[in-house]
């Protein structure tokens, strides 16, 4: 049987891994996404199971005692995210590869857990100055959020030598295809 591989794309906040991950979704027939777990409402936009898989914080309480989590992680005051064990097994048994979009901290548990099946990339801002702006031009921040993210981004680039594969995000489409063939190479080893 072929090792049970895992490719997870992790970053700060902002610096494009949600585009890298969707590009490589589209592009790569042998990847699926891995629908993480939050106690956090859905937005307007988002589906339970194609989004997140939205369960309440008992819920999420009581699976981290059963051990069902791969990695998890309590974000925020009660609103906790995770990858479930089950979700990783639903893509092996479809024969398709899990790609996680997870933060620094649950890429680095993951790895642990699998160190000879996982490939990680980690996405990179070209400077935090650029990955200021861009969280800026979303409209989303406040001062005192803005600084939290920046802080917690360079503290998370820090970690950038613990994982396989460093991609500078300067341009989206460079970055992109440079992803592309380095999974791709991943994926046939």
């Amino acid at each position: 049987m072929q090792k049970r591989k895992i490719l997870i794309i992790t970053a700060p906040s902002g610096a494009g891994k949600t585009s890298i991950t969707h590009y490589l979704l589209k592009t790569i027939a042998q990847l699926s996404f891995s629908v993480s777990a939050t106690t956090r409402p859905p937005r307007p936009h988002e589906k339970d199971k194609t989004d997140y898989y939205f369960i309440s914080e008992e819920e999420f309480r009581k699976k981290i005692q059963l051990n069902e989590f791969v990695e998890w992680e309590m974000v925020y005051e009660g609103t906790y995210y995770g990858t479930l064990k089950s979700e990783l097994q639903r893509i092996w048994d479809m024969g398709k590869i899990p790609l996680l979009d997870i933060d620094v901290k649950g890429a680095i548990h993951v790895q642990q857990q699998y160190p000879k099946n996982t490939f990680t990339i980690f996405v990179e801002p070209p400077t935090l100055e650029e990955l200021k702006q861009r969280l800026l031009s979303r409209g989303t921040e406040t001062q005192e959020s803005l600084q939290a993210r920046i802080n917690k981004a360079s503290f998370e680039i820090s970690f950038q030598h613990s994982f396989d594969k460093a991609i500078v995000n300067e341009s989206l489409d460079r970055a992109c295809k440079e992803a592309e063939e380095t999974v791709k190479t991943f994926i046939n080893s």
